[in-house]
């Protein structure tokens, strides 16, 4: 009889082999103007948006949810600082103070993951970046000087050699609509080209 708690989940290569599947920060490159940032301890990349959940006199419960607003991303990164450079500077940036920032930038992560072939790396962009906060500290028990930044973007996207990221699956159901957000060819998967319609198309509307 067949385990049933199998979930499916591959431990070996293609020919049988034992493989290390786990994800590792050393596949992970942050560029920005093509350019690799050095000696960055961590980026932490937040995504969230307000979801209303929809009441009415009578159910007890909710009838349905949707977006509230705009989804918005924030990034956190903290450097070591190396090299004499600042953490904006690192970045391209001709200025070491946030009140100098007159032009946003972009940030790419490029995740080198699925293969030794850097050009099928998955890279995710980082738009349109504004720098929220920075800061420093300066400590005798501690001779090593990090830094840390908070950036405000407009969006986020992630291709794989151009493409999308996810292809269908028998486990992964993929809609045309998201793919294409999540691949950045809309700013988000509700202001797509004939969504209107999926909604229109609901029995219970």
């Amino acid at each position: 009889m067949a385990d049933t708690r199998w979930t499916g989940t591959q431990v070996n290569d293609a020919f049988g082999n034992n493989a290390t599947k786990t994800h590792l920060s050393t596949n992970i490159i942050i560029k920005v103007d093509g350019n690799a940032i050095g000696a960055v301890k961590s980026l932490s990349i937040t995504e969230s948006r307000n979801i209303a959940r929809i009441a009415e006199v009578g159910t007890d419960g909710f009838i349905d949810s949707a977006p509230q607003r705009s989804t918005e991303i924030s990034v956190r990164c903290s450097r070591t600082r190396f090299a004499r450079k600042r953490i904006a500077e690192a970045f391209g940036r001709g200025f070491i103070h946030v009140s100098s920032q007159r032009i946003p930038f972009n940030i790419e992560i490029h995740d080198i993951f699925s293969d030794t072939n850097i050009s099928n790396a998955i890279i995710t962009t980082i738009e349109n970046c504004w720098i929220s906060n920075m800061s420093y500290n300066y400590q005798s028990d501690d001779f090593v000087i990090s830094e840390d930044m908070d950036v405000v973007a407009e969006r986020i996207y992630s291709t794989l050699n151009g493409g999308y990221v996810v292809n269908p699956s028998p486990t992964v159901s993929v809609n045309q609509f998201e793919a294409q957000a999540d691949s950045g060819q809309y700013i988000g998967a509700l202001n797509a080209s004939g969504l209107l319609n999926a909604f229109l198309d609901d029995p219970r509307l």
